[in-house]
């Protein structure tokens, strides 16, 4: 049963609005928050704050005290694995964690802990609360490839104004194939068919969706790709996921797709994508996620003329910590009624 007082500890910086958003969702809530323990956000939504921050001796010893004494904690301590290693170890009233990042199971997975020490601890992800943005920010990749923006800057950047024009393609009319449709890659897909487009995708269930004109699961991907002129990946990084987009599934689309990844880098061969940029299977590709990141500086993505890089930053947007509050003080009251929680993270699969 869940106990008459559930304490929530604030584990990453937040604004006192949130906070007390929190605070007002039931009377049997306490709050933990000392902002003078957290780092200080660097821009909107900051959560793991200022790398320059360190805690006294004092101040660390409070931190994890606070910590130790939550039911639930809101965000990994100090944002990292080990810290969500730590803290799984060390409270053994904690029953629900919230993460911060819309693909926590990575972090989990990083943490080294298994479905045993995992036993009893619930971990929601925020996935949902980026799907606007990410969505967003596909539109702009495929906009991006339509309209030949690449080129236009690099004549801008020499000055040059062709005697040959080359047209830019439509986008109304043309089709979408998602990868991943969960709640980004229908938000995505609302957007696409609000500029035109008709829509395909994948879904690890397979299941008629409204306005999605075919539905497979990621073995049937290569079926869609030939009626493909722009792919968009949303898909985590899972082992069942890993490489999906390799030099065969490149090869099944049709020349000129234009590629946008706001998954996660793993998903994609980055060899294989050059390669398919190369002899123009993929026209132009926007990515914001790569297989590691930071980026390596000799990756030939940074300058490659049909690429954008994006350093990992679509799903941001300056109303997000509003958004993650909203939805873990919906969260907290379901955790309070003993409710299903909505995006738990699988323990086993990390997902």
């Amino acid at each position: 049963m869940t106990p008459v007082e559930t304490v929530v500890a604030i584990a990453v910086p937040l604004e006192a609005e949130h906070v007390e958003r929190i605070r007002a969702v039931d009377p049997s809530v306490t709050v933990l928050y000392e902002p003078g323990l957290l780092p200080p956000e660097r821009y909107p939504a900051d959560h793991t704050g200022d790398p320059a921050f360190r805690r006294t001796p004092e101040q660390e010893e409070r931190y994890w005290e606070l910590l130790n004494q939550a039911h639930v904690l809101y965000g990994f301590p100090n944002e990292t694995p080990d810290g969500l290693a730590r803290i799984a170890r060390s409270n053994p009233h904690l029953r629900w964690i919230h993460a911060m990042a819309a693909g926590a199971g990575g972090s989990v997975k990083a943490s080294g802990l298994d479905a045993g020490a995992l036993t009893g601890l619930k971990i929601t992800s925020s996935a949902g609360v980026h799907a606007l943005p990410l969505a967003e920010f596909s539109a702009l990749g495929i906009l991006n490839g339509f309209k030949r923006s690449a080129e236009l800057a690099q004549d801008q950047a020499a000055k040059v104004w062709p005697e040959v024009r080359t047209p830019p393609r439509l986008v109304n009319g043309s089709h979408l194939v998602i990868t991943g449709l969960g709640e980004i890659g229908l938000e995505t897909a609302r957007i696409a068919r609000a500029l035109g487009m008709t829509v395909s995708g994948t879904k690890r269930t397979v299941e008629a969706i409204g306005g999605i004109e075919a539905v497979t699961d990621n073995a049937g991907l290569a079926g869609l790709l030939p009626m493909a002129d722009a792919v968009v990946n949303t898909l985590p990084g899972t082992p069942s996921t890993e490489m999906l987009f390799n030099r065969e599934i490149f090869a099944a689309m049709k020349p000129g797709t234009v590629f946008v990844n706001v998954g996660r880098g793993t998903v994609v061969d980055e060899e294989a994508l050059l390669e398919a940029l190369g002899n123009g299977q993929v026209s132009y590709a926007c990515l914001d996620v790569f297989a590691v990141e930071p980026l390596p500086a000799d990756s030939p993505l940074w300058s490659h003329p049909r690429v954008m890089v994006s350093p990992h930053t679509s799903a941001l947007s300056t109303e997000e910590n509003r958004l993650i509050a909203e939805r873990f003080c919906g969260n907290l009251r379901a955790f309070l009624d003993d409710d299903e929680l909505p995006h738990l993270v699988d323990p086993v699969h990390f997902y």
